[in-house]
């Protein structure tokens, strides 16, 4: 039966573990590639409007599942370079993954071993999920099949015009649209608020003059009956 400590084993490997298994995988493609002589490397964590920059640290506002690595070129290109690139984040987390468990093998870690045993439990399935040949669920390859097509063919055959990795200029240049459309339908907002809000004003308004209007005519009426009640 689902559970309070099955609840709480949940969260954290939704908040904790998988956000940083994700990160550390994508820490692997940063680390090979600056081997390479990567130009413009750029880590993002997060998603939404920028919060702010760190040196190559891109902290964005919303918490979620998702990290991603993105550079311009290399200055050293070649087929060996891109594999072992593509191969980075599946060797980084057999790396952790393989040291936490021979850590725990050998006694240590015992204190919390449940949360490293989930740790390790999501690192081998991302090496699994990448080092598996396979198109993933929008069509573009995985790690293990671009590795095995360029170890192969000496190419990527997918086909797919859309590098893999994307390049941090473009990402930049994309980010800055949507944040500009983002404003520009805040500012529209805004002036159809603002719109609603002043028309709301000259209704409420109209109606106090009426009904000083309206007073005034009584009080008119008022008067006149008060002098006739005189004559």
């Amino acid at each position: 039966m689902f559970g309070l400590a099955d609840l709480l084993s949940l969260i954290i490997s939704a908040f904790i573990i998988l956000p940083v298994v994700i990160f550390l995988r994508e820490l692997g493609y940063l680390i090979v590639s600056e081997v390479f002589g990567v130009k413009n490397p750029r880590l993002t964590i997060g998603t939404g409007p920028r919060l702010f920059k760190f040196g190559i640290f891109d902290i964005r506002k919303y918490y979620h599942l998702y990290s991603w690595f993105s550079f311009d070129s290399l200055k050293r290109k070649s087929n060996f370079a891109y594999v072992c690139v593509y191969a980075a984040p599946i060797l980084t987390n057999l790396v952790v993954a393989l040291t936490l468990n021979a850590l725990l093998a050998n006694g240590y870690l015992q204190e919390y071993a449940t949360f490293w045993d989930r740790f390790i439990f999501y690192a081998f399935y991302y090496v699994l999920f990448d080092v598996v040949p396979m198109k993933t669920f929008n069509g573009m390859p995985n790690n293990g099949l671009i590795i095995y097509e360029m170890v192969r063919y000496g190419r990527r055959t997918d086909y797919n015009q859309d590098p893999f990795i994307p390049s941090t200029t473009e990402v930049e240049q994309q980010y800055e649209e949507e944040m500009e459309k983002i404003e520009e339908l805040r500012d529209q907002q805004k002036e159809k608020t603002d719109s609603t809000v002043e028309e709301k004003e000259i209704e409420q308004q109209k109606e106090q003059e009426k009904e000083e209007l309206k007073e005034q005519e009584e009080q008119e009426k008022r008067e006149v009956k008060q002098q006739e009640k005189g004559e």
